[in-house]
Order: structure tokens, then sequence, then C-alpha cells
């Protein structure tokens, strides 16, 4: 190699970054002890940004494009390196290139169950599960390499979505004790949810120069042995519904049940939490079945006895009465009173002959006509 060769080797014209990775946010340009020549060409892809740092110090950003690098483009730089009338000799500098582009699909989750109250479950709350994903992206480089990043030459998604993460789970389990959503209406509610904790971590994630751009509940679960209790639940539910008169019955079979899981189990565990929650949701399904019945009697009280039909009579020029239906039947079945016998009741306009009264036809049916005259 000639001399002019090995002199040549140590400048740098060509600054630039292919990311073939899919999870480099950060990468420094390698340029081994080289120093970088003026007139270099600097190209900033699409979606990148270019940093550069002088002795530990910020300095000039590019964004995409294609720059000769001279004094014009680097007024930071020109500062820091007191180029007061240009330079024409090589100068040494950290390149740091940034990827502005979004990184989805981080899995977040809740390591330990969050328990909330919740007043359908029971008064002393439930544990509940979550995980899901979410999608950010740089869009302060400045700050992101400085509060970051610091001096690591290849950073990647790995080394800052433990950090996100810790904030997503922190603000989720705050979220979900302000939103007072009852577990069972959560499933409806993952969208609204999932826009109010995104809401929240914007500003925790602008603190690092960096912008959440999406954020998603993909899953919301019970432990195992309160998943059991809620299932326990539902049957207690679908069975009541069609043996209301045996409720009793089935309460005390489920409470017996659970005391012989209980005793069962001598390490306790949470038994007794599911046997508690299974009592109460036990006692609140007979209250509820008990308020149904309550209701139903109101809409549908009992059909009141129909008023008791009485007549008044006019036999031997004397009135008489009222008499009830089955003592007006011994009067004509005596013969004391007759078809042509004259009588009322209460919303007749007049006195009417007994045989031309409607009720009492049926009477006269079974007694013979008077004999024929001799």
């Amino acid at each position: 190699m000639g001399f002019w060769d090995k002199i040549s080797g140590q400048f740098i014209d060509v600054i630039e970054w292919i990311d073939n990775s899919r999870d480099t946010i950060v990468y420094r340009f390698n340029r081994e002890g080289n120093e970088i020549k003026y007139g270099a060409q600097l190209t900033v892809r699409e979606g990148q940004q270019a940093v550069f740092i002088n002795e530990g110090q910020l300095a000039d950003v590019f964004p995409p494009g294609r720059y000769e690098l001279s004094t014009q483009n680097m007024p930071i730089l020109t500062t820091l390196k007191s180029w007061k009338y240009g330079f024409n000799s090589p100068f040494k500098a950290e390149v740091y290139f940034v990827n502005m582009r979004p990184f989805y699909d981080n899995k977040w989750g809740t390591r330990n169950p969050i328990r909330v109250r919740d007043p359908e479950l029971g008064s002393m709350g439930v544990e509940i599960r979550a995980f899901g994903s979410f999608a950010f992206k740089v869009i302060e480089p400045s700050r992101f390499l400085i509060d970051i990043v610091g001096t690591d030459g290849h950073f990647t998604t790995e080394e800052i979505t433990n950090k996100l993460k810790g904030l997503v789970v922190k603000q989720f389990t705050d979220g979900l004790g302000e939103s007072k959503i009852p577990f069972l209406d959560l499933a409806a509610n993952y969208e609204e949810l999932g826009a109010m904790i995104k809401k929240k971590l914007v500003l925790d994630f602008d603190r690092y120069g960096v912008d959440i751009t999406d954020f998603v509940v993909e899953n919301m679960s019970l432990p195992d042995h309160v998943q059991k209790v809620l299932d326990q639940r539902n049957e207690m539910e679908i069975m009541g519904r069609s043996m209301q008169g045996n409720l009793n019955n089935y309460t005390q079979f489920k409470m017996g049940q659970a005391m012989e899981d209980a005793a069962n189990n001598p390490s306790g565990g949470n038994d007794g939490l599911s046997m508690g929650m299974g009592m109460a949701m036990a006692n609140q399904m007979s209250n509820q079945m008990q308020q149904q019945n309550n209701q139903g009697q109101q809409q549908n009280p009992p059909s009141t006895p129909p008023p008791m039909v009485a007549f008044h009579v006019y036999v031997n020029g004397e009135q008489k009465g009222p008499f009830p239906m089955g003592e007006i039947k011994r009067m004509v079945e005596s013969g004391e009173l007759t078809r042509t016998s004259y009588v009322w009741k209460n919303g007749m306009a007049e006195w009417t002959e007994a045989g031309k009264v409607t009720e009492l036809q049926t009477l006269f049916s079974s007694v013979p006509p008077p004999p024929p005259p001799m």
C-alpha cells in the first residue's frame, strides 16, 4: 500500500446506515478512529435522524436527506470546534443514527394480579390479570440519546421495553381502578379502557423523548379459584330459574360442597375466599329471586271475588229482602216466588217480573208451571 493510500484510508467520506434489523433503535456509526474529512457525504434515510456528538456534547441533528458536510450545515459543531474561518482538515465526532419508525407488538402483562373492588363479585375485591401490546416511536432523538441511550453503540428495543412496560402496568393499574367498570363488563370495554390508558401514558413516555402510538388490552382474566366460583354462580342462575322452589336446598348444597372442599385442603390457600364468595353469591341469588317473586305478586295481585247478587222481592203485597241467590232458589221451589212475582236488584231501572230476569230464568226451568184451570 502506498503512502497516499494509507493516508486516504484514514479519512471517512461516506456516512450512512442501512438497517437490516427490526429491533435497532440507535446505531453508532463505526469509524474505528478514522477522521471525517471536510466535504464528506452524509445520507440520512427516511425514518432516520443523524445526531453528531462532539466530546460528549450534543451537536447537530440531521433529518432525512443527503448532505455534504461543511461549516454551513454544522453550525453547532462549528462553534464547538471553533472553526472561525471554516476547516480544511479532518475532524473527529461520533455519529448516531436514530430509528424514528414505530416499533410494534411490544408485549406487556401484569406480573402479579391486580386487586380491585367489584360490587358484583364481592366487597373484598378480586384479583385480575391482564396482558396486551403497545407500539412506540422516538420523537426527540436528542432527549432519547441523553436520557436513555448514553454511549451505547447498538441500542435495541429490548433495552427499553422493560422500562416502558413498568410505566404501562403502573398506569393500567391506576386506570383500571379509576374506571370502576365491573369485571363482567370489561370485555365489552377493552377499546375504551385502552384509549384511557394510552392517554395517561403519553406524558410518561414523553419524558424520554418517546411517543406511544398504540395501546391494546387483549385479555383480562380472574385467577382459577375465582373463575370457578363465577362459573358456579352462572350455574346457580340457570338452575335457579327452573327450580325456584328448590333454591334454598341448592344453596345449602353448594355451601356444604364449599366447606367439604375446604376440609379436604388443610393448607387453606384461597379456598376461604372462594367459599365466602360462593356464600355471598348464593345469598345474593336468593335475594334476587325473592325480589322477583315479590315484584310478580305486585304486578299480578290476586283477583277479588265478584260481588254477591241479591234480589228484593214483592210478594203478598209486601216488599222483602234482599235475598241471595240461594234463598231465591228456595223460594222458587216452595212456590213462594213465581214467574209473575216482581223482583228488583241494584242496577235495575224498575221492578220486573221474575220470569223475565235473565239470572232467574234458569231457576224456573225446573219448576212446572201452575196447573190449568178446572
